[in-house]
């Protein structure tokens, strides 16, 4: 019997990335591979790439020159380059980097088969097109193992909003939904492998208008369509847009038992001169009357956000305009970053904010968000909430969830397994986490 040969996947980035891995991982196993988690006896080495942050592509190429003493050890090792570097930067990474054997975009991987297998044949393997064929069918026909209790589905790609900071349009395309039929199928397989809790991904997921039985559906149609599955307890969905929060998206947060209580939309600053320079096409008053109606809708609902401070041309009213927002939504958690050049993109023309005066807004920044985060955390304290279990914790007899509102919470108990939906009551707050009591 032969030996299966063993896959080192390391991802950069998002949830769709982790989504986009998991699914490379499942074509890569009809060729034989397992994935391992050490890259020094793997087979195959693939690094799926993030181009959001600064320096993305050096910090790969970087990261390819720490395998060269292992390629030099292993001639028959394969290293190859997947996601959005991969993407914007195609033939270059292997102009740069000779060791590495394959390059894939995050529109191709579901050809990693036929790319894999020209590697193995001693030729260098590239594809970064738009292929016109459904990636996702070509991979519901790849083998399936058991899942854990939850995991990501996406529904939607591809983005045309291109703000100024952002290169998503380039290396993802334009928007594209898929079948609400094939999303539906792909839920009830998950659910059938042991996930009781899907987040629908995009990189605009509410502009989600995939065919359906009547004409397009919206997200908030095909998440009621998602709660009629047996066994599927919760639905989240990330990363939304404001100018996509329809009436009935927010109306489903009202009335959808099953849509959790948390909803993550970026906002990115507070001053409506630096949102018009970013083309968000928002203005910080139409942002907080969503949050107003979404908490109408429903009153527990955690808000989560994005924040660039340093834009191009950001003064200190403009980033106070920021801190003022922050202080009228009131965030649960938030991720804030400082502005960084993206070549191609209209912001990386501009005059920069100098770096110590965006280090200084970002420490002030993040110090709001964090008092609010710990508030809102403390605020859980003596409050009963749904609890779904996922992996033993750090301390003998504990187990780790995540709350309806997206809180890690360890319990001490015996008698819970991963998958277990379970009441709890919070008795203490952490920096990062809660502590409760099954109920």
């Amino acid at each position: 019997m032969t030996a299966p040969k063993k896959l080192f996947i390391k991802t950069y980035g998002c949830q769709m990335n982790v989504y986009d891995s998991e699914r490379m991982a499942e074509a890569l196993g009809g060729q034989g591979y397992v994935q391992t988690q050490s890259p020094d006896d793997a087979d195959m080495i693939l690094l799926n790439t993030c181009h959001i942050r600064e320096k993305a592509a050096e910090k790969v190429y970087s990261e390819l020159g720490r395998y060269k003493g292992l390629k030099a050890e292993k001639p028959d090792l394969k290293i190859g380059v997947a996601g959005c570097v991969a993407q914007a930067e195609g033939a270059e990474i292997m102009r740069r980097q000779p060791m590495v054997d394959l390059v894939v975009g995050p529109q191709s991987y579901h050809r990693l088969p036929e790319l894999e297998a020209k590697a193995r044949g001693g030729a260098k393997a590239l594809d970064t097109d738009f292929p016109e064929e459904d990636k996702f069918e070509v991979l519901k026909r790849r083998p399936k193992a058991k899942r854990g209790p939850t995991a990501f589905l996406t529904v939607q790609e591809g983005c045309d909003k291109f703000c100024a900071f952002c290169v998503v349009p380039y290396t993802r395309g334009a928007e594209v939904s898929r079948p609400a039929a094939r999303i539906l199928d792909e839920a009830r397989d998950l659910v059938e492998r042991g996930v009781r809790e899907i987040t629908l991904l995009g990189q605009n997921v509410n502009a989600y208008h995939g065919a359906g039985e009547g004409g397009d559906w919206s997200l908030a149609r095909l998440i009621w369509a998602l709660g009629d599955i047996d066994g599927l307890e919760r639905i989240r969905f990330t990363t939304s847009h404001p100018n996509d929060m329809t009436d009935d998206l927010i109306e489903a947060h009202g009335s959808c038992a099953k849509l959790m209580p948390y909803l993550h939309l970026p906002v990115q600053a507070g001053s409506d001169r630096i949102l018009k320079r970013m083309n968000r096409s928002h203005t910080a008053e139409s942002y907080l009357a969503i949050i107003e109606r979404l908490r109408a809708a429903r009153p527990d609902i955690l808000i989560s956000g994005d924040f660039i401070v340093g834009f191009p041309e950001e003064t200190e009213a403009d980033f106070q305009a920021t801190l003022d927002l922050i202080e009228a939504v009131h965030y649960g958690t938030a991720y804030s970053f400082k502005y960084s050049t993206r070549p191609g993109t209209p912001a990386a023309e501009r005059d920069q904010v100098a770096e110590d005066v965006k280090d200084d807004r970002l420490q002030r920044l993040q110090a709001l968000l964090t008092r609010q985060q710990r508030a809102t955390q403390e605020a859980m304290v003596g409050r009963e909430v749904g609890v779904l279990f996922e992996k033993p914790g750090r301390l003998p007899g504990q187990m780790v969830g995540k709350s309806d509102h997206l809180h890690a919470v360890h319990v001490a108990a015996d008698d819970v397994l991963p998958g277990d939906l379970r009441r709890v009551r919070i008795v203490e707050s952490g920096p990062n986490s809660l502590s409760g009591v099954l109920v």
